[in-house]
């Protein structure tokens, strides 16, 4: 048998719990993505960017491949990329919890990292692009360069139909806003079977660029890049909810404690959200997006 028959851990993304939780109003269902292989989502996307890169002829064996991320998409690339066998080199930056940068160095990844002290700037994110497409540029590796990746919107779609699988009529679907893919993957498909979805897109109140004001600095992991995601239109949003980091970081210790869902800041932001949500009497699904336990070290659980 050869390798491509031999996909170990590829085999566990997908096919994620979804619990019901009590945050007052309607009813709310989280999708609990903690339960992918390295307690994240990505996982979802960075399997469909692979393989579809592989199909089409992008992707060569033993080639390297390079992205810019925050942790989570690194830690999923790493993951898959090991699998396969692939070299990959990640731009990231300190701004972002140390877990992750050492769970992307653990599955073998070449790790550089950006300074920047303050967290999430508006100039971080742009930075870390401009680098990925120099070392593509200058070594021929394939460059995911996930914002602008439709495969990777393609690869949440399931995501939206197991969801559909688990609860089969609600009103409403909150989810943190950072590439856009999982938001777009997920009601495209939910819409196709409950076409009156409430799409509430969720960003950090200090950088609430989808709601039209100015990009900020904020510690909300996983979005509030500074910038329109490009793969996102107004047409593919019916509300926005932004949402502030000490309310995020509340929100994500309340659930660990009152309903043993384990969550980074990203999680916190859709739970609060859908708190709001919820309260107008709507019935929810929302996502945990990944574990706690990539925020150990940091503030949120200190």
């Amino acid at each position: 048998m050869g390798r491509e028959g031999l996909m170990g851990g590829l085999d566990a993304i997908g096919n994620t719990p979804l619990v019901a939780v009590e945050l007052g109003g309607g009813p709310v269902w989280v999708k609990v993505e903690a339960a992918n292989p390295t307690g994240s989502y990505k996982d979802r996307m960075a399997l469909a960017m692979i393989e579809a890169a592989e199909r089409d002829g992008r992707l060569l064996p033993g080639q390297t491949v390079v992205e810019y991320t925050g942790g989570s998409t690194g830690s999923s690339l790493a993951f898959v990329c090991a699998v396969k066998g692939y070299p990959l080199k990640i731009v990231s930056s300190d701004a972002f919890a140390a877990e992750k940068i050492r769970t992307m160095r653990a599955f073998g990844a070449d790790v550089e990292l950006i300074h920047s002290p303050d967290g999430i700037t508006p100039r971080l994110i742009p930075a870390m692009v401009a680098r990925a497409k120099e070392i593509a540029d200058e070594t021929g590796a394939f460059w995911t360069d996930q914002f602008n990746n439709t495969d990777m919107t393609d690869g949440y779609r399931r995501m939206g139909e197991e969801i559909l699988e688990q609860v089969k009529s609600f009103d409403s679907f909150c989810g943190y806003v950072g590439t856009a893919g999982a938001f777009l993957g997920v009601t495209r498909a939910i819409k196709q079977r409950l076409p009156d979805l409430h799409r509430v897109a969720v960003e950090p109140a200090e950088s609430a660029v989808l709601s039209g004001g100015a990009a900020g600095t904020h510690h909300i992991e996983g979005g509030g890049v500074g910038y329109w995601p490009p793969q996102l239109t107004r047409d593919d949003f019916d509300e926005v909810v932004a949402i502030p980091d000490a309310e995020a970081f509340a929100s994500a210790r309340e659930a660990a404690r009152r309903h043993g869902i384990f969550s980074g800041p990203s999680t916190g932001a859709n739970l609060a959200a859908a708190r709001q949500v919820a309260a107008r009497g709507r019935s929810v699904v929302t996502v945990q997006v990944d574990s706690g336990l990539k925020y150990l070290t940091g503030p949120l659980y200190a």
